[in-house]
């Protein structure tokens, strides 16, 4: 089984992980941080946004089950591409909605995915395509967030079961039983 690797930033990390984890084809989702300028930064720093990162997510997955074509679909569909560094209540480049492909393959499939979901949009996409860069995963305690603690966590009740419901609605079949 061939393994790919997409990332992506659509804002509170803890919210975007929730949609991907439990998807046909991906193994893993880490919460990270991306693009920015300090090495190994730490939560508190990337959330200050003087350090130049996103808050984004890897994605381990199987192309022969969901292609990375379909992960972009799934993202433009469930945050908003067009506020530019801020999602919702979240407000700083930390937030913003980035790609970062790891081909040019990838990058080419990010063009065509705006293009697609910019049908979907009144407002122009603001999602930037950045290039790959160092990825530093965030703390333990970020990981698999809504699974583990995310329901006790007022934002996380607000912000996450709305992504939920459009990925059910949208990508039903994309979804594991």
């Amino acid at each position: 089984m061939t393994q790919e690797i997409a990332t992506l930033a659509g804002g509170c990390f803890w919210c975007t992980e929730a949609v991907y984890q439990n998807l046909k084809g991906v193994s893993s989702v880490e919460s990270g941080y991306i693009g920015g300028a300090r090495l190994n930064p730490t939560y508190e720093q990337v959330c200050s946004g003087t350090t130049g990162h996103a808050e984004a997510i890897r994605i381990t997955f199987d192309p022969a089950v969901i292609s990375y074509a379909d992960l972009l679909d799934i993202f433009f569909a469930t945050h908003n591409p067009t506020t530019l560094n801020r999602q919702g209540n979240d407000v700083g480049t930390q937030y913003r909605s980035a790609i970062f492909p790891h081909s040019p393959e990838q990058a080419e499939q990010a063009r065509a995915a705006i293009d697609r979901a910019q049908g979907d949009q009144t407002d122009p996409i603001v999602t930037t395509i950045e290039d790959d860069a160092p990825w530093y995963p965030a703390e333990d305690y970020h990981q698999k967030y809504w699974e583990r603690v995310g329901e006790s966590n007022p934002y996380c009740v607000a912000v996450i079961p709305p992504k939920l419901a459009k990925l059910r609605k949208g990508f039903a079949e994309r979804i594991e039983a």
